[in-house]
């Protein structure tokens, strides 16, 4: 007797639309990390610029050569013909088009695929949702804040009820990643009463190389020339995601003159006395969680800079060494560092996997030829 198991595949296509900064460190990491391959696999990347052997080559030197974080650590082969760049031996698709909507995926055999928009453009419900009208297109995240869709700070919200029945999400801003779950074991623990945040950020390609126009105050002058003050929505942002912490928050900006290593500093009111030792040994705990994808790390090192947390896969880096109390033990003063690019993509990265195992149907997995494949198992 034969018995046929019709086999069931848990690899969720990825479609990348937008190639920039957090798109290229998303594409390393999917076609590198085994933990991640056997989730996600990487089929298409949408940019905006034609399609050529020119465009395709230099695709390829800003993957392989990167000015913060370094050389892949694999091979990249260009197939001009398919219009593909082959990573680690994984074709992936590159795709033309000016519109979220122009795009049929399914020519490109991609289906049920999580989208990640990291281009920044489209931040609201009703520019994101076409995305979905493509038919293959299942999830999309967009990795900015964004209006009318839920914001996500995985480890956090990522859980709520209210995520599964949702087809657009937003995994906020980098700042906000980095602080939430550090507020919200302080939160959990002592309770809030107010906390104000101050975020020393590295430029970024919003801001203007020499002194030109701008469309904000101050962010025309030379980026890595000057400090800039600025505005951010990290506040706005945690009192969406931590409820409790609504009308507690005020925040604020600093743009330094470095390309990525940012730095929180969180001034927090508490509800009970406490001392330094125990916050410490809170934060411990979550610090020496193994995953690749934790939200808070802890170091005591005193001679701790900015470029020494680049690559850090932890969202949030609390500097033990700087922590300081008021005398009345109720006011708790963190500096709290972020790569805001790895770090951020992490994060990213760790509730794409959540979805795709979580929210995403199974697919057949077929063969080359697209018959679906069985498992089979023989008795007498």
């Amino acid at each position: 007797m034969v018995y046929t198991l019709a086999a069931y595949s848990e690899v969720k296509d990825v479609v990348l639309y937008g190639f920039g900064r957090i798109g290229r460190i998303l594409a390393r990491e999917l076609c590198t990390d085994p933990a991640l391959k056997v989730q996600l696999k990487l089929c298409a990347v949408v940019t905006r610029d034609p399609i050529n052997l020119n465009t395709l080559q230099k695709r390829a030197s800003l993957l392989a050569k990167d000015s913060i974080h370094g050389a892949f650590r694999g091979r990249i082969d260009i197939d001009e013909q398919s219009h593909s760049l082959i990573i680690n031996g994984l074709q992936v698709r590159f795709i033309a088009a000016q519109h979220p909507n122009e795009i049929n995926y399914k020519d490109y055999g991609i289906e049920n695929a999580l989208l990640i928009d990291n281009t920044g453009i489209c931040r609201d419900k009703k520019n994101l949702a076409k995305h979905l009208t493509c038919g293959s297109i299942a999830k999309v995240i967009v990795t900015a804040p964004a209006k009318d869709i839920p914001n996500v700070v995985y480890g956090v919200n990522h859980k709520q009820s209210k995520m599964t029945d949702q087809q657009l999400y937003s995994t906020a801003s980098c700042t906000t990643n980095a602080i939430a779950p550090v507020l919200e074991v302080l939160e959990k623990q002592y309770g809030i009463l107010k906390v104000h945040i101050e975020t020393i950020h590295a430029y970024t390609n919003d801001q203007n190389l020499v002194d030109n126009m701008h469309a904000k105050a101050r962010r025309g002058r030379a980026a890595a020339l000057n400090m800039v003050i600025t505005e951010t929505g990290a506040g706005s942002a945690i009192a969406k995601i931590i409820p409790q912490l609504k009308d507690k928050i005020t925040a604020n900006a600093i743009r330094v003159p470095i390309p990525n290593g940012s730095l929180a500093i969180l001034v927090v009111e508490l509800n009970k006395n406490i001392a330094i030792p125990d916050v410490h040994q809170l934060f411990m705990g979550f610090s020496l969680k193994p995953a690749k994808h934790k939200q808070i790390g802890l170091c005591f090192d005193e001679d701790l800079v900015s470029s020494d947390i680049l690559g850090n896969p932890a969202t949030g880096i609390i500097d033990a060494s700087s922590t300081s109390l008021s005398s009345d033990g109720r006011t708790l003063t963190l500096y709290v560092w972020y790569d805001n690019e790895y770090g951020y993509t992490m994060q990213v990265l760790g509730f794409a996997g959540y979805l795709a195992k979580q929210h995403m149907d199974p697919k057949p997995v077929h063969d080359l030829k697209g018959k679906q494949l069985g498992l089979m198992t023989y008795s007498n």
